[in-house]
């Protein structure tokens, strides 16, 4: 069959969520006809995921009624055909609400379909010598895990064009199971790392325990030990979040915990940026007010030029700029963290509590963070599919001191405020008998690029308030 000719490149929607028809233009003469199989700018324009092929196939099929599926298979498809005529039908296998809907059409040379990952393809030839070909964007793998349903399920009842008994079908596709026996096809999976610390608790709580969704302490996955490209299948996953960090900024500053503090901010990060680039995962990593050096007096937008005090600061810094080379990567930068763990904030309550009164640094100015707050702005990122780069993470507020959040969470737990006295940094380390790290005098965020995504941050005073209550 001579293709069509004159079409417009569109990209049409189906009834399977993510499956998408696409019409080519096909541009012919005497001689034959041309087109462009696939183009990643033009389509990815129209919505086609940028998608990243790995791998062309091509399947000959000498006569017409030769059928072949239903199969998934946990990558993405491009599907179209070179020469000859096709009827294509999908079955969405994937676990969720779609499950079993089905999509038919017929592909010429001139249509072309984008079949994401865990739906079903499958296809009855309609002329002979057709070239069905298509590009897939993993190699195949007997460690991978596929899915499959049969052919002349009545449940799904595909009207093929040729009926099956006289079709040419293999003993395996025939072997298939119904539906009701098809194995669903689970979500790509969501690792968090730093799992044990306030950030990765948080977490846990805000995204749940899916099957789908995997919690690592550094004694499951050591980000600095060799191997690591190897150490899971990782075309299975489709989230990385990186929670886990070196953030004992004094001890930073010596011999020891310099070498601690780019290993894991540093190389380890680094080892995670070059799996989820070539994995086409996103990347989900927080980063630190200390990449500033706090001598601004406006909050500090994503774009102000970072420039660190101390060695923390510059191994956050380092680990941003390599976190921003993989394609997929939210960059969450945050200050002052609060969670469930030691903390500031509880630390003052309990000095509270126990009569202590203590000196409180006054010259350092900025917004507290609380780790449930942060693990809400990371599921929303990742469930708006917002734009992908740095964020500036914390709660929202008039910024205060750190002299001034001890007087109030001396307030609101029943105390005299006036028991804190502020004091300067300087005075507050003088004659200490370690290193002590550089702080920045102002960690003010700007929250705007975050708020135009749809998210609120929760305000500082009334988040303070719901941590003491707990």
């Amino acid at each position: 069959m001579t293709a069509e000719l004159g079409k417009s490149l569109t990209a049409t929607p189906t009834t399977i969520d993510g499956l998408l028809l696409f019409d080519l233009p096909v541009h012919g003469d005497a001689r034959g006809w041309f087109k462009e199989n696939w183009q990643r700018e033009k389509m990815v324009a129209l919505g086609l995921p940028d998608f990243g092929p790995v791998q062309n196939n091509i399947s000959f099929n000498e006569s017409a009624g030769v059928t072949r599926g239903i199969h998934a298979e946990p990558w993405d498809k491009w599907v179209s055909v070179a020469t000859g005529r096709i009827f294509g039908a999908w079955v969405d296998l994937r676990e969720g609400p779609g499950f079993g809907t089905v999509f038919t059409a017929e592909l010429d040379p001139s249509k072309a379909v984008f079949v994401p990952r865990g739906v079903a393809n499958s296809f009855q030839t309609l002329a002979p010598a057709t070239a069905y070909t298509y590009l897939v964007n993993d190699h195949w793998s007997p460690d991978a895990s596929y899915s499959f349903v049969n052919l002349a399920d009545e449940t799904v009842a595909i009207e093929w064009p040729i009926p099956l008994e006289q079709a040419e079908i293999s003993d395996k596709d025939r072997a298939h199971p119904r539906l009701a026996d098809a194995t669903p096809v689970p979500p790509r999976r969501v690792l968090v790392l730093g799992a044990a610390g306030q950030l990765g608790r948080a977490l846990h709580a805000q995204l749940g325990d899916a099957p789908h969704i995997e919690y690592a302490t550094r004694a499951d996955l050591d980000l600095t030990a060799p191997g690591l490209e190897h150490s899971r299948r990782w075309a299975d996953y489709g989230v990385i979040i990186n929670a886990a960090a070196h953030t004992a900024v004094d001890a930073a500053e010596t011999a020891e915990g310099r070498g601690d503090a780019w290993a894991a901010n540093v190389t380890g990060v680094a080892a995670l940026a070059r799996i989820a680039a070539a994995h086409r995962i996103t990347l989900v990593h927080v980063s630190s007010d200390y990449v500033f050096d706090g001598t601004q007096q406006r909050p500090y937008t994503e774009d102000d030029a970072i420039a660190p005090l101390g060695v923390y600061g510059q191994t956050k810094a380092a680990g941003d700029a390599i976190v921003a080379t993989a394609p997929r990567h939210y960059i969450l930068r945050t200050s002052w963290v609060i969670g469930e763990g030691g903390n500031f904030v509880d630390t003052m309550a309990s000095l509270a509590q126990r009569g202590i009164d203590p000196r409180v640094v006054d010259d350092q100015v900025g917004r507290l963070t609380f780790t449930t707050d942060l693990a809400r702005a990371t599921a929303h990122l990742l469930d708006t599919g917002a734009p992908h780069g740095v964020y500036n993470v914390t709660s929202s507020g008039e910024p205060r001191s750190w002299a001034d959040i001890a007087r109030r969470v001396f307030e609101l737990t029943g105390h005299d405020p006036s028991r804190v006295t502020p004091v300067s940094t300087a005075e507050y380390f003088a004659g200490a008998d370690r290193p002590i790290a550089p702080r920045p005098a102002r960690s003010v965020l700007d929250l705007a690029k975050i708020t135009a995504t749809g998210f609120t941050p929760a305000d500082m005073d009334e988040a303070l308030q719901r941590h003491l209550r707990r």
